[in-house]
């Protein structure tokens, strides 16, 4: 399944988060384990603009904590969230400019069981491991995938998700998105209003309300 995608360059990530977190869409998130590969596709993302966004972790300027937001893009930002889950972004836009993508949610594709037993869900037989109830329980939030690909971080903060050498990284296997909805972010309280959440159009494995 791998051999033939593409990993995602630099200059993908190299723009407005908002086109960044549209594009991303589709693309396969996938962790290299010595047991095997484990992947998701990348169903549903949040924008984070930068200064100028009150929610955005680089809203109140560069700090030794949200650094890897300043660039350079395709660079792994990951923070840790009520004391309780780790979160995965995305740094994007010209090295020292702050902007990213938080991953929301993935469809899980490989490496299913192994991702079952990160988050401690037990796999009853082999039929579990294809019920979309099932797999949305795997995923579907920011804390629940970065658990499922074994996320932290004191291991991927700052990696290179565009990087083919990276356990952790971004490719592109040539699924194609037909359609794209936009809504207000959740979860966050300030600029929540704002429409920054991608999602695709349909699909069983987002986080939260789908419109």
């Amino acid at each position: 399944m791998f051999a033939s995608s593409t990993p995602l360059k630099p200059v993908f990530f190299n723009r407005d988060p908002r086109q960044v977190a549209r594009a991303l869409l589709g693309k396969l998130l996938i962790r290299k384990t010595p047991r095997g590969i484990l992947a998701g596709r990348i169903v549903e993302t949040e924008a984070y603009l930068g200064e100028g966004d009150a929610a955005a972790h680089s809203a109140a300027g560069k700090t030794a904590r949200n650094a890897v937001l300043f660039g350079p893009p395709g660079r792994a930002y990951v923070y840790f969230i009520y004391g309780n889950h780790y979160c995965l972004n995305v740094s994007c836009l010209p090295d020292g400019v702050p902007g990213g993508v938080l991953f929301r949610a993935l469809e899980p594709v490989t490496g299913i069981a192994q991702m079952a037993k990160a988050r401690q869900i037990e796999v009853e037989d082999a039929t579990t491991l294809a019920k979309i109830s099932f797999l949305k329980k795997i995923s579907s939030g920011p804390g629940r995938l970065s658990e499922a690909l074994g996320v932290t971080r004191e291991r991927d903060n700052g990696k290179n998700l565009a990087s083919p050498r990276s356990d952790l990284r971004i490719v592109d296997d040539g699924y194609r998105v037909r359609r794209v909805t936009v809504t207000p972010r959740i979860g966050i309280v300030k600029s929540a209003e704002q429409p920054l959440r991608y999602l695709i159009d349909g699909s069983p494995f987002v986080s939260g309300r789908s419109g």
